[in-house]
């Protein structure tokens, strides 16, 4: 419930600034519709046709960026598309304007900020998320060299090399800070994703720690 007050909050200027510019501009381009001959249902329809133009182009707009959809030309598709939506809206508007100044502006002005309510929500929704920073995972102490690791865990063990013995006391530390902290022993996975070696190297790291007693 909170998070959609604050979407309401946040976003519900816009879209009421969108809804109420666009039935202005409905209302010009059905009237400009009925003067020229559109009586009835179909100056309903051209009013529709043109304001939900200038939306569907807006979308078109945000997902051509959302894809990196290449340009070929000096303007994409659904950016002419949607200029000519509000061109098409100014004009009607225009025509509905008394013959001053004034009366222009005010006429253009549903039309305008249609314009910056599509835009805005355009540019809002096609807003990038910051990437989310790596995990790392930090120690106390710096971690001893490791000795080569193996890709292959199914090699034979007489083939690698065992674990180093700095290696092993510092995995020893490891999994004693473990153990205090969770209460219970460390396992392979953790181990290995510790240390950042094989899981061969991981299990033979364990077995050592498990057969050799803890020095004194």
């Amino acid at each position: 419930m909170r998070r959609f007050a604050g979407w309401l909050a946040d976003s519900g200027p816009v879209i009421i600034l969108a809804a109420i510019a666009g039935a202005g501009s409905f209302t010009h381009i059905r009237d400009t519709a009925t003067a020229h001959g559109q009586h009835g249902p179909m100056a309903w329809a051209i009013a529709v046709c043109v304001d939900l133009t200038c939306v569907m182009a807006a979308r078109e707009r945000q997902r051509d960026k959302k894809t990196r959809r290449p340009r070929t030309g000096w303007a994409s598709w659904p950016t002419l598309v949607l200029a000519g939506g509000v061109v098409l809206s100014l004009a009607a508007n225009l025509h509905q304007a008394q013959p001053t100044a004034w009366g222009w502006i005010m006429a253009a002005t549903p039309a305008g900020a249609f314009l910056v309510a599509v835009s805005m929500l355009e540019r809002r929704s096609s807003a990038t998320r910051p990437a989310p920073s790596p995990v790392t995972v930090t120690s106390s102490s710096t971690a001893p060299p490791l000795v080569p690791d193996h890709q292959d865990d199914k090699d034979d063990k007489d083939d690698q090399p065992g674990p180093s013995p700095e290696l092993l006391d510092y995995a020893r530390k490891v999994a004693t800070d473990y153990h205090t902290q969770h209460h219970k022993p460390i396992n392979r996975d953790t181990l290995r994703a510790r240390l950042g070696v094989s899981n061969q190297l991981a299990s033979d790291l364990l077995r050592h720690l498990r057969t050799t007693p803890e020095p004194t």
